[in-house]
C-alpha cells in the first residue's frame, strides 16, 4: 500500500506538532540527545540542590509570568 506524501503546509498547528512528536519519538534517544558524563554529573548536582532546599526556586506560575512579560 502506497503511502500518501505529508504536504505540511496543509496540516494545522495540532497536526505538525503531532508530527514533530511522532518525530522526535522516533529517534534514538542515545543518538539524538546523548547523556553524557558532564551533563549527568551536572544533573546529579541539581538534585542533590533540590533535596538540601526543597522550597527554592521559583514556583511554576511564577515562572511562567516572568517569561511571559519577558516574551513583551
Amino acid at each position: 500500500m502506497a503511502t500518501r506524501p505529508i504536504v505540511v503546509d496543509e496540516l494545522s498547528t495540532d497536526e505538525r506538532i503531532e508530527l514533530i512528536g511522532r518525530l522526535w519519538d522516533s529517534l534514538d534517544a542515545q543518538i539524538a540527545a546523548p547523556m553524557t558524563e558532564s551533563l549527568r554529573q551536572e544533573l546529579a548536582r541539581r538534585e542533590a540542590d533540590a533535596d538540601r532546599e526543597p522550597d527554592s526556586g521559583e514556583s511554576w506560575e511564577t515562572l511562567r509570568d516572568r517569561l511571559a512579560k519577558r516574551a513583551g
